[in-house]
């Protein structure tokens, strides 16, 4: 039953995202880049961004794996590398997860503030979020899509960390009907959570001009910020008016 409902997850996931990239093609900056930037990412928030994003790649791989290994890797590379490469993601997954839960934990800790849905959010809803139509909602530092994703990764995450750990020491916490629960429960959210995850890849590099610069370098084009973000961009120019003396936050493009 997981290989269906991976497959279909995944592969459904994989098929929408060709079908929506050729039917929308890539969001451009409408105005184009304006040469000027603002921080959008400070270097903490996007360190803890790539080692949770790192692991979770190496995560979902290695649990992949464990489902599909047998049917589509084992023919293509023989038993002897299939068993080797086996063991040592058996490994990377069991020790990566204790950073990958970190990880989500500051995730939570760091956007918690801005990601709490209020009446903007609906909006962006109603008008498809600037993906569907010509239409750009106004968005806070986080829009209703952000949002929707980060509790996926943080619901995702800790469902994935509990009964992942139930597993890997079993009978510390359960007994042998709480360990098949958890077996299913951990493989069914892994991979729903590739599959969202795999939307949240699309979106931030070739689904959306400018959208990877942000954890990328830290810092957007301002038209981008003002074509899908304009809500905070307005908050960031008044907070770096006050504090330096009426200069404005975007700075030159070097």
């Amino acid at each position: 039953t997981l290989r269906w409902v991976g497959g279909i997850a995944v592969l459904g996931m994989l098929a929408a995202l060709v079908v929506f990239y050729l039917t929308r093609g890539m969001v451009k900056i409408e105005a184009g880049r304006s040469g000027r930037r603002v921080v959008r990412f400070n270097t903490i928030e996007r360190t803890v961004h790539w080692m949770t994003a790192s692991c979770f790649i190496v995560l979902a791989l290695s649990g992949l794996n464990i489902t599909f290994g047998k049917s589509l890797l084992l023919p293509l590379v023989g038993a002897h590398a299939f068993a080797e490469l086996s063991q040592w993601a058996k490994y990377a997954h069991n020790y990566l997860s204790f950073p990958f839960s970190l990880g989500v934990t500051l995730i939570f800790l760091m956007w918690i503030a801005g990601n709490i849905p209020n009446r903007v959010d609906l909006e962006w809803v109603k008008r498809g979020g600037g993906l569907v139509g010509n239409e750009h909602p106004p968005a806070y530092r986080f829009n209703a899509g952000q949002k929707m994703m980060y509790w996926v990764v943080v619901l995702g995450g800790v469902a994935s960390a509990v009964t992942g750990y139930l597993l890997m020491f079993p009978f510390y916490a359960t007994d042998v009907a709480g360990m098949q629960l958890a077996q299913i429960l951990a493989g069914v959210v892994a991979v729903l959570f590739i599959a969202a995850m795999l939307a949240h890849i699309y979106i931030g590099t070739i689904g959306m001009e400018g959208a990877f610069e942000a954890m990328a370098e830290g810092t957007v084009d301002v038209n981008w910020a003002k074509q899908h973000h304009p809500l905070w961009l307005e908050r960031e120019n008044a907070r770096m008016n006050h504090t330096s003396g009426g200069r404005p936050a975007a700075s030159p493009a070097e």
